[in-house]
């Protein structure tokens, strides 16, 4: 079993900045993505960051420029740096991420329990 244990939402003025960060633990033998979703109230939930195998991201179009998504592949933890906060970025935001937890299986979907981000002045 792995767990994602998510950190580091609160609440922020609009321009403020914030780091998350999501550490997987457990049954790991290699994470081949960490993604960061967000969903806010009434609204689906929407992928807003993803770094896979090799370090190659992808952004939503509405964080592009402000948000930056990184990892440690040593701690198995991602971060996501996430500048000149809107209003409309407060969610709760969500890890996820494909782990093998053995060389012979498939990768498996794992989720955090999501961490608040309310940006109001």
């Amino acid at each position: 079993q792995v767990q994602l244990v998510e950190s580091g939402g609160g609440l922020v003025q609009p321009g403020g900045s914030l780091r998350l960060s999501c550490a997987a633990s457990g049954s790991i033998f290699s994470i081949a993505a960490m993604d960061w979703y967000r969903q806010a109230p009434g609204k689906q939930r929407e992928l807003v960051a993803v770094i896979i195998i090799g370090c190659n991201t992808n952004y939503a179009d509405s964080v592009k420029g402000r948000f930056t998504i990184s990892r440690d592949n040593a701690k198995n933890t991602v971060y996501l740096q996430m500048n000149s906060l809107k209003p409309e970025d407060t969610a709760v935001y969500y890890c996820h991420a494909l782990v093998r937890s053995a060389a012979t299986e498939n990768p498996r979907s794992y989720w955090g329990q999501g961490t608040q981000v309310t940006v109001s002045s």
